[in-house]
């Protein structure tokens, strides 16, 4: 019979090979800024170039296959990512159909 030890151990490489753990994380650490913020003091606003590289960085984050939730909880980022057509248009970049980069 495994020991409690080895079923964590266990659990904890399934969840490390699922991409479930670094999320569960990240996650958690997204709840305890949040409860321990000082809402009393407002944050800055965020300014358009702000904005812009958050998505990025956002982008990024997404692409492979990590997190964003931190980075959203702490920027004051949209929840919702912009529009990727926009993104092209503000920064004078273009699309490569081939994978979908900007």
């Amino acid at each position: 019979m495994a020991t409690v030890a080895e079923l964590k151990a266990v659990l904890k490489d399934t969840l490390e090979k699922r991409g479930v753990l670094g999320h569960l994380k990240a996650r958690i650490r997204a709840e305890v800024f949040n409860a321990l913020h000082d809402e009393s003091e407002p944050r800055p606003p965020l300014s358009h170039e702000n904005l812009l590289i958050n998505e990025l960085i956002r982008e990024y984050l997404e692409f492979n296959k990590y997190t964003a939730s931190v980075l959203i909880s702490e920027s004051g980022q949209p929840v919702v990512p912009l529009d990727r057509q926009f993104l092209i248009r503000e920064l004078n970049a273009f699309e490569e159909s081939k994978d979908n980069t900007i």
